[in-house]
């Protein structure tokens, strides 16, 4: 099995101040030296990687929020490929609604070849951040149709020297994109879709992509989750695929210690996503597309309330433990979804430098070559799959 590292660079203490500024609640500036020094530590970290023996570098997108601060995900592993020379790259994911689909190919395309010859991973997701839509001046309800006519696009760009398409939101005419890729089978081979809500899974399953987890819920939904991805794929003529897996990682020498760090970052790192996504707010429910979001908070507030209910179900998902633990867990999620690669984010929350370099290091001295050894599995054909 692979297993890579994910980037985050979370400013989770600046939370507080954003948002009492965003209701207009004070004038209090952002001091930029805690974005800046948050940035330059982790990007530190993340360029060790692949001394330390990493076999990805992944990273995300998202805009104007404290929740993580890498708004050009495909800009920043530039920098990585041209930084590393063995390592390969990933994106969980770019937002398609959020970009002109052309200078997303364009994008990947001069990626691929800052690799030089390595491989780009790229996922692909739709987005589901309210103020990220607004701050970037895009409907919400919009982004099932650009996303559909964006992947469209992309793959037409790659793949025809001159292509023209005709949809709702882009129109193109006799359009070429230069320079051409080195591969472009290998690059839309390697395209990945990740899904927020269950009815969103065959979105990108019906245009060829593979399934990428970030896990919200308990594990065994997946499973129901991925029968209808492979059903989509394989409607459209693709072959069953597996899955790659994100996952919060917190790896400590004792039972106890690995517990103490556990129960105070994971949940900090849900808790940023809820505030991102305003998950406790009642404005899913008037957004076409984003309803599965409105009865998930339903749950969530019967469950005692949005921020517990996500902190419960992250320590509840992802991996944390002694390495002997952390190899148990992980070695039944491997098992139950034949996964391909884990792509894993060892910092987040206001965890501090010096304990986040700790648990790393750990992680990836007894537990990352123990995972790396697994045998990768043929893809699960659904209806004797085994829970974790």
């Amino acid at each position: 099995m692979r297993v890579g590292m994910t980037m985050f660079f979370q400013n989770y203490a600046d939370w507080d101040r954003y948002e009492a500024r965003e209701r207009g609640q004070t004038d209090e500036m952002l001091d930029p030296r805690s974005d800046s020094t948050r940035y330059e530590e982790e990007l530190e970290v993340a360029l060790a990687a692949e001394d330390q023996g990493w076999d990805s570098l992944w990273t995300v997108e998202h805009h104007v929020s404290p929740y993580t601060m890498i708004p050009n995900p495909v800009q920043l592993l530039s920098f990585v490929a041209g930084a590393t020379s063995r390592i390969d790259v990933g994106t969980m994911v770019v937002v398609l609604p959020w970009h002109h689909p052309l200078r997303v190919a364009e994008d990947i395309t001069s990626l691929q070849y800052h690799l030089r010859g390595r491989t780009p991973y790229i996922g692909f997701g739709r987005g589901a951040a309210r103020r990220e839509f607004r701050q970037l001046g895009l409907e919400m309800g919009e982004s099932r149709a650009r996303f559909d006519e964006a992947i469209q696009v992309i793959k037409l760009a790659l793949t025809q020297e001159s292509f023209s398409f005709h949809g709702e939101h882009y129109r193109f005419d006799d359009v070429t994109m230069r320079p051409r890729p080195r591969d472009p089978q290998a690059l839309i081979d390697n395209f990945h879709f990740s899904w927020g809500s269950p009815s969103s899974a065959p979105i990108g399953a019906k245009f060829g992509l593979k399934p990428l987890i970030i896990p919200q819920r308990p594990w065994d939904d997946y499973h129901a989750e991925l029968e209808e991805f492979g059903r989509a794929r394989a409607a459209a003529g693709f072959a069953p695929a597996r899955p790659r897996i994100h996952m919060n990682v917190f790896c400590g020498e004792t039972e106890q210690e690995a517990e103490e760090g556990a129960r105070r970052y994971i949940p900090q790192y849900a808790d940023s996503a809820r505030r991102n996504y305003e998950l406790d707010g009642d404005h899913f429910a008037q957004v076409k597309g984003y309803e599965h979001y409105a009865e998930t908070k339903a749950a969530m507030d019967a469950a005692g309330g949005a921020a517990k209910a996500m902190g419960d179900a992250y320590l509840a998902n992802h991996v944390w433990g002694t390495p002997e633990q952390c190899v148990q867990k992980m070695t039944r999620i491997a098992e139950a979804f034949r996964a391909e690669e884990f792509m894993l984010v060892m910092r987040y929350g206001d965890m501090p430098r010096d304990v986040a370099a700790r648990s790393t290091d750990l992680f990836a001295r007894e537990v990352m070559p123990v995972i790396q050894a697994l045998p990768v599995q043929e893809p699960l054909t659904y209806g004797a799959a085994v829970g974790v």
